[in-house]
């Protein structure tokens, strides 16, 4: 995993109590992802979603206010149950984004720990401007929240014995 520069990226680093293969299902099904995307009360509407690298993403999230934000994007690399890399600069096949709200490139890894997963994100923006902006649009808080989201509906694909 590439190593934070301090003023340019985010992390956040955690274990989670639910086996890795559960954290994977919840990130790699669309429907699942649509549950823990967005903090709560916000949502999110899946419009496309191919998980391989070079394949495109796109996510509407809704605010409880009315407000929309539309993110979209590109998958860098994919290692099943391990990593996923994804970037707001890149769209499908690898089509630069003319101009994305904010420029990031997101690693998130899964490790087993003890009975659980070690979970982690690291953001890497271009500049500090970037890097800036996204922490005051509350990226610990929200990114913490959503992470508390995923942990729920992971366990729940687990006590539905694989169905959710």
């Amino acid at each position: 995993m590439t190593a934070p520069s301090g003023k340019l990226d985010l992390k956040i680093s955690r274990t989670l109590d639910v086996p890795r293969d559960l954290v994977w299902r919840a990130w790699a099904d669309p429907r699942q992802l649509e549950r823990w995307w967005t903090p709560n009360p916000w949502t999110t509407e899946i419009r496309g979603f191919d998980l391989r690298p070079g394949g495109a993403f796109e996510t509407i999230m809704r605010g409880p206010d009315g407000q929309e934000s539309d993110n979209a994007g590109a998958f860098l690399d994919v290692v099943e149950q391990e990593r996923i890399v994804f970037t707001s600069v890149l769209s499908a096949g690898w089509r630069p984004v003319p101009k994305p709200m904010l420029p990031m490139t997101a690693i998130i890894t899964m490790a087993d720990e003890a009975d659980g997963t070690r979970y982690e994100a690291l953001v890497l923006h271009a500049d500090e401007e970037g890097h800036d902006m996204h922490k005051s649009f509350g990226f610990h808080d929200g990114w913490n929240t959503a992470i508390d989201q995923l942990v729920a509906v992971a366990a729940e694909i687990s006590d539905a014995g694989g169905e959710s």
